[in-house]
């Protein structure tokens, strides 16, 4: 990827970043009895800043999201106390990464984990971490679909011709 700061590479996926951010930020309005704030963090996990892994990043660390969020479902049904819960789903989260091999996508998938198991308010309830999973789910989403639209847009403007060839 080009360092420079504004070149096209950057300027699109600030764009793609933004629009995402603008999209979920609008199911959070819409639904404010559901913990959709998350869905932004998903998104700004999944979304990859440049062309050469536009897809296969971003697919990668769907997997990691949506295996951190099973897992913190998995560790929320544990009987033990909060930390050792999330203990255990740091491990779990580590090695299912490991052996889907996807480990360049692990810190999405602690994340996702996280988002999931930890609950600030009083005694943890199932509703919030199944919230909390579409959140998760629904950032995926909203950031594969921008990926696949701003990967097309780029094939589709790599291949046109110039009008006026010198």
């Amino acid at each position: 990827m080009k360092r420079a700061l504004f070149n096209p590479v950057f300027l699109l996926y600030i764009i793609k970043c933004l629009l995402g951010t603008i999209i979920c930020y609008g199911f959070y309005k819409a639904f404010p009895q559901y913990y959709l704030s998350w869905s932004i963090v998903s998104l700004l996990l999944v979304l990859a800043p440049d062309w050469d892994s536009s897809i296969s990043l971003p697919i990668a660390r769907i997997k990691a999201n949506v295996t951190g969020a099973l897992i913190g479902l998995f560790c929320f049904m544990l009987p033990f106390n909060q930390l050792v819960n999330l203990c255990i789903g740091v491990v779990l989260t580590i090695a299912v990464c490991t052996i889907l091999r996807i480990p360049s996508s692990t810190r999405s998938a602690l994340a996702a984990l996280v988002i999931v198991l930890l609950q600030e308010m009083g005694k943890p309830m199932w509703s919030y971490a199944l919230q909390r999973i579409f959140a998760v789910l629904l950032g995926c989403l909203v950031g594969l679909t921008l990926t696949l639209l701003f990967h097309y847009g780029e094939q589709r403007w790599s291949k046109k011709k110039p009008m006026f060839t010198t």
